[in-house]
C-alpha cells in the first residue's frame, strides 16, 4: 500500500479530499458509477477544472435535488452496506461516520445512534465520505498522513445556532493530531474532513522523508486572500527507517488463580485492545509463587483493559505506565505458492527487510493439505523472499517504487 500526505495548508474538507483524489488519477466516471450505487435519491454528481492562483486543480460537487430525511447512524451505516464497494472500501466508510457519531455524540451529550446528522448527514457529506473511502482504495493508499492544520478564525451558522470555529465536533476529531489555532480567517476544517483524518489518518512528524509519486490538487468553494484554497495531495512512501508509537504497558501480579483461567484472560484482553499480552512467572513476598501479567495497548484501550483485569482475575490493582516503541514498517502482503495464495509480513528498515509468514495462514494451508506446518512456512518464506528480488529488478527497470 502506498501512503498519502495531505498537504493542508487552506484545511481541509470532503469535497477538497475527493477533488484531489481525482486529480491523483481517479476517473470521475468510475467514482460517480460506485456512488450512484448508494440507496440514495436527489444528487447530482460533477466535477470540473478549478484554476486556483495559477494551479490547475479539481472542484468536486454534489448538488442536492430534492429535499432529504433527518438520518441516523444506523441508516447510513446500512446505506454502504448496500452499495457496491469492495469490503476494504466499506470498513473505511464506515469507521469515518462512526468517529463522526462519537463526537457529535459527544458535544450534544447524547448517543451515538441518536445523533441526528443534519449538517453531517447531508447527501453531500455522504458522498464525500464514501467517495473518499472508496478512491483510497482505488488508489491503493493505506495510510494518510497529514501536514499541522490551520484551525482557523471567527464563528460559523450551524443547525443550532451561532458556533465557534473550529466547530465543537472538528475540534473534538482533531484531538492528538497538530493544528495551528487562529490561523486562517474563516473555517478551515469540516467536520467531515475531521473525521476523516480521525478514523485514517495521523499528523506527520516534520521533517518528513517522503518519496513523492503522484500529485494531486482538490478546490475548494470559498477564495481566500492570503492563501490558495486548495488541498494538496501526495501519493509515495514514507522513508523513514523505523516507525515509533507511544503504547501503555499495563500490568498487575497475581498470585492465586486458577491457571486454567489465563487462557480466557489473555483472549478478553485481546478483545477489548489489547496489542499484545505477556504471562511472566515472578515470586512475590514470602517466597510466593506468582503470575504477572502484563499487558501492551493504546491509551486509548486503558480503562477498558483495567476492567477485564479487575473482572476476571482477583488482582486489586494495575500498574501501567507509558512506553515508547521503536519498531519496523510492516505491510502484509500475499504470495503466491504452490497451495495458493499465502499472506506475509513484511517488515522493512533501514535498508533491510524481513519476511515472515503469517501463521494462521500457514497453519490452515498445512491442515488443509497434510503437509508439515515448518514446510508451508519455510516455502512461503522462499517465495517471499523471491517476490522482494522481482520487485527490486522491476525498481531498477523503470526507476520507480511498487511497494
Amino acid at each position: 500500500m502506498k501512503t498519502a500526505y495531505l498537504d493542508a495548508f487552506s484545511g481541509l474538507s470532503g469535497d477538497m479530499l475527493v477533488g484531489a483524489l481525482l486529480d491523483a488519477g481517479i476517473e470521475f466516471k468510475n467514482l460517480e458509477a460506485a456512488l450512484v450505487s448508494l440507496p440514495l435519491k436527489g444528487a447530482r454528481l460533477s466535477c470540473r477544472r478549478k484554476t486556483v492562483s495559477g494551479i490547475a486543480a479539481m472542484k468536486f460537487d454534489v448538488e442536492v435535488t430534492e429535499p432529504q430525511p433527518e438520518r441516523h447512524l444506523s441508516q447510513i451505516l446500512a446505506m454502504i452496506e448496500e452499495s457496491s464497494l469492495g469490503a476494504a472500501a466499506k470498513r473505511r466508510a464506515r469507521a469515518i461516520f462512526e468517529v463522526l457519531a462519537d463526537a457529535e455524540a459527544k458535544v450534544h451529550h447524547t448517543t451515538p445512534e441518536h445523533v441526528h446528522f443534519h449538517e453531517v448527514g447531508a447527501v453531500d457529506s455522504i458522498m464525500d465520505v464514501v467517495g473518499t473511502a472508496w478512491a483510497l482504495e482505488e488508489l491503493g493508499i493505506g495510510e494518510l498522513l497529514v501536514s499541522p492544520l490551520p484551525m482557523g478564525t471567527g464563528f460559523a451558522r450551524s443547525q443550532h445556532g451561532i458556533i465557534p470555529v473550529p466547530a465543537p465536533a472538528t475540534a473534538e476529531l482533531l484531538a492528538g493530531f497538530t493544528v495551528r489555532m487562529g490561523d486562517g480567517p474563516a473555517e478551515m476544517v469540516t467536520p467531515t474532513g475531521a473525521a476523516v483524518l480521525r478514523a485514517l489518518g495521523r499528523s506527520a512528524q516534520m521533517p518528513l522523508s517522503f518519496e513523492i509519486g503522484k500529485i494531486g490538487y482538490g478546490a475548494g468553494t470559498r477564495d481566500y486572500d492570503d492563501r490558495p484554497n486548495v488541498l494538496r495531495i501526495i501519493i509515495g512512501q514514507e522513508r523513514g527507517a523505523l516507525d515509533t508509537d507511544e503504547l501503555l504497558e499495563i500490568s498487575a501480579n497475581i498470585d492465586d488463580l486458577n491457571p486454567q483461567i489465563y487462557d480466557h484472560v489473555m483472549e478478553r484482553l485481546f478483545a477489548a485492545g489489547a496489542r499484545d499480552v505477556t504471562l511472566t512467572p515472578t515470586i512475590m513476598k514470602k517466597g510466593r509463587p506468582a503470575i504477572t501479567i502484563a499487558v501492551l495497548a493504546a491509551a486509548a484501550h486503558r480503562d477498558a483493559l483495567a476492567k477485564v483485569l479487575f473482572a476476571e482475575t482477583s488482582t486489586i490493582g494495575v500498574r501501567f505506565h507509558p512506553v515508547a516503541r521503536l519498531k519496523l514498517r510492516r505491510e502484509i502482503r500475499e504470495v503466491d505458492t504452490r497451495w495458493g495464495r499465502i499472506k506475509v509480513k513484511f517488515s522493512e528498515g533501514d535498508g533491510a527487510v524481513t519476511a515472515t509468514p503469517e501463521y494462521d495462514d500457514c497453519r490452515r494451508v498445512a491442515n488443509a493439505n497434510s503437509v508439515p506446518l515448518k514446510t508451508v512456512m519455510e516455502e512461503t518464506h522462499a517465495a517471499a523472499l523471491a517476490s522482494l528480488d522481482r520487485h527490486e529488478h522491476e525498481h531498477h527497470a523503470h526507476g520507480h517504487h511498487h511497494h
